[in-house]
């Protein structure tokens, strides 16, 4: 692996892993339960970002951006 795949990789799972917790903060404000659900099975916290675009609309933006580093890489 090269020194460019790495800084994409790296780059992209720190993107994913802010996106989650700008997710666990938004939905913590939202509802306790889905505080929970995200704390404890993020791929379906994903499923309430999208259905409440209105407040978890940056969280879905970082983490495909996220996805993209890693694909990119």
């Amino acid at each position: 692996m090269d020194a460019g795949t790495a800084t994409l990789m790296t780059y992209g799972a720190a993107t994913l892993a802010v996106s989650w917790v700008l997710l666990l903060i938004v939905s913590w404000k939202e509802d306790y339960a889905w505080g929970l659900c995200t704390l404890f099975l993020p791929p379906l916290s994903y499923l309430y970002a999208l259905s409440r675009l209105d407040v978890a609309g940056q969280s879905l933006l970082a983490a495909a951006v996220g996805w993209l580093l890693i694909w990119l890489a």
